[in-house]
């Protein structure tokens, strides 16, 4: 399992870390700074020039899970990773990658005054910025309280388990986090497993209209940016049964019909995907009790709306959109298309 120690900079994450690995046995502590370091010498520096922040490169996203992955794997018992953690779509991201690897993640969060964290901003000694070398400034450290304020007023405080370290010490912090893990208290996060593929994938979305034929999109809390309800076929499932079985269990509400097919679009790999064919399918309209009772599991997805085909376009990837904007137009004439990365072919 991991023991994930959030927090602002200058929380106390690091000398926290390294005083719990004293007090659960067969524990180790891992550093995601150390990738950042490494991604100057591995990546061009215009390429590192273009982010402000090295959180914000999926390599270094990627690298972090791969790495404590490796790291578990091989030495096993706890790993404890001490690392700020403030877009809920980088969480979502990473728990949830680690999750389809059956890693549990006990997400901490160390929550100390906000005036005893702009002291320690400005006492504390800063490590020079991966991205182009240069030390950080304690203003740097400074400026991240406000983001670090959102997030606990968003999601943080829902997510992780906040322990006020206002007047503790770091080896006290680290007794509670290590009691809280100990006896249950803070359980692995609740997000759901969805293994990553390892060949292509056959895919099956559903449409679902309000009575405005407006689009429902949904928010998966497993993967970054909006989708449609559906998911992975499972082996020996028929597609359009894959489509009514993730709507029930992503949105609550079970379709009576088998959904109309639309649209079948072949989605090119690209690195670490696979790619795959994509179904999208007719599940008609829903009526404003229907649209009501929609139900949303938390582990599962993070929000739904229902959305004109404009509207869509701002919240989806444009082959998805291209996918829906075909599927729209089978829809009017009544006859299934077939694409290729989102283009009609004759």
């Amino acid at each position: 399992m991991i023991v994930w120690i959030n927090g602002a900079f200058g929380a106390g994450k690091t000398t926290t870390a390294r005083e719990l690995i004293d007090l659960i046995p067969n524990s180790t502590m891992f550093d995601p700074e150390v990738i950042g370091g490494a991604l100057a010498q591995l990546l061009p520096p215009k390429h590192l020039a273009e982010v402000g922040d090295h959180h914000d490169l999926p390599i270094w996203r990627r690298l972090v899970i791969d790495t404590a992955a490796a790291m578990l794997a091989e030495l096993g018992g706890t790993l404890v990773v001490p690392m700020t953690l403030l877009r809920q779509e980088y969480r979502d991201e990473m728990f949830g990658a680690l999750a389809a690897r059956r890693i549990g993640v006990h997400h901490f969060v160390l929550a100390p005054a906000e005036s005893v964290l702009r002291v320690r901003a400005t006492d504390r000694e800063l490590p020079s910025d991966p991205v182009d070398g240069a030390p950080r400034g304690r203003r740097w450290s400074a400026d991240h309280i406000e983001p670090y304020r959102a997030a606990l007023a968003s999601w943080l405080s829902a997510d992780a388990h906040l322990v006020d370290t206002s007047a503790l010490s770091a080896r006290a912090a680290a007794g509670r986090i290590a009691e809280a893990v100990g006896n249950g208290e803070v359980p692995a996060c609740d997000i759901v497993q969805t293994p990553e593929p390892t060949s292509e994938t056959l895919a099956s979305g559903v449409l679902l209209f309000d009575e405005r034929d407006r689009i429902l999109l949904v928010d998966p809390t497993y993967k970054a940016g909006w989708e449609f309800p559906g998911g992975v076929v499972e082996p020996g499932e028929a597609p359009a049964r894959a489509g009514i079985r993730e709507v029930a269990e992503e949105t609550g509400l079970h379709l009576a019909d088998v959904p109309r097919l639309l649209v079948v679009d072949w989605e090119a790999p690209a690195p670490p995907g696979y790619g795959g064919l994509r179904l999208l399918y007719d599940g008609g309209r829903l009526d404003s009790g229907e649209a009501s009772r929609l139900m949303l599991p938390g582990p599962e997805l993070r929000d739904c709306r229902f959305v004109t085909e404009s509207e869509a376009a701002d919240l989806l990837p444009p082959v998805r959109y291209e996918r829906l904007r075909w599927a729209l137009r089978a829809r009017e004439r009544g006859a299934a298309m077939y694409l290729e990365r989102g283009i009609p072919v004759p």
